[in-house]
């Protein structure tokens, strides 16, 4: 199978100092890539590299085998992403207005965006919350917004940064569910990033562990947590302490 977004010789440098230094990694179509690593291991940096919201230093990204040059990514590219970040980072206006801003920067017909925003709050159980502001939302609301609001454009790819993370555990659990089920039924590629071991194992079906900048293990999933290798035995010993849900 062809990757969907590969990199070869990835560098990135930041003040002098190495942030990434990666020889090759891919994102296939139809996974749900997990990306974890300890504090500073280079999970976030990565994912602006493969969303294009940041230049490499060096080395080449790759998108359905093309080379995508460096600082020059075409706009119909870029729309073929879309990214959710811890903070839902809502503008002040309607949820329905916070939803539907993705397909109005797009010039959409009014009523396909009507019915598209309708179709996405019912997925995420928040049509009750179409003309409320989204300022004054809960934690657990803004986030299910700030997913529907990345899913609506219909991503080839999305990309999630740790968005589940400043959830209460309840919460995380519904909202969770929802979204699997969701990304399910889209077939939507994604690429998470997350600290957290349950949402890794519940949600992903290959995980990369980064140390130090370098992806050091890549594989199934399930593979990767039961049988880690020498360079993420101890960062996964260490992490499934605070996550026994992992085990």
């Amino acid at each position: 199978m062809s990757p969907l977004i590969e990199v070869k010789d990835l560098t990135y440098s930041a003040q002098s100092k190495l942030i990434l230094d990666i020889a090759e990694f891919q994102v296939f179509s139809g996974e749900f890539l997990g990306i974890m690593g300890p504090n500073g291991a280079g999970k976030s940096t990565l994912l602006k590299m493969l969303s294009f919201l940041e230049k490499q230093t060096s080395g080449e990204i790759m998108y359905l085998g093309q080379s995508i040059p460096k600082g020059n990514v075409p706009l119909e590219l870029r729309r073929k992403f879309s990214i959710a970040l811890q903070q839902s980072l809502l503008l002040d206006g309607t949820v329905f207005h916070n939803i539907a801003i993705g397909l109005t920067l797009r010039k959409i017909p009014k009523p396909i965006i009507k019915k598209q925003v309708a179709h996405w709050m019912e997925l995420f159980g928040i049509s009750h919350l179409a003309k409320k502001n989204a300022l004054y939302l809960s934690g657990g609301e803004a986030q299910r917004v700030n997913l529907a609001r990345a899913m609506i454009v219909d991503p080839e790819i999305l990309f999630l940064d740790e968005p589940f993370s400043a959830l209460d555990f309840p919460t995380k659990i519904r909202l969770m569910e929802d979204f699997k089920q969701i990304i399910k039924e889209s077939n939507t590629t994604a690429v998470f990033v997350s600290h957290d071991l349950m949402e890794i194992h519940y949600l992903t079906n290959r995980l990369a562990i980064m140390v130090n900048g370098e992806v050091k293990q890549s594989g199934p999933t399930k593979q990767v947590l039961e049988q880690p290798n020498t360079s993420t035995q101890s960062f996964l010993n260490e992490w499934k302490k605070f996550y026994p849900l992992a085990r």
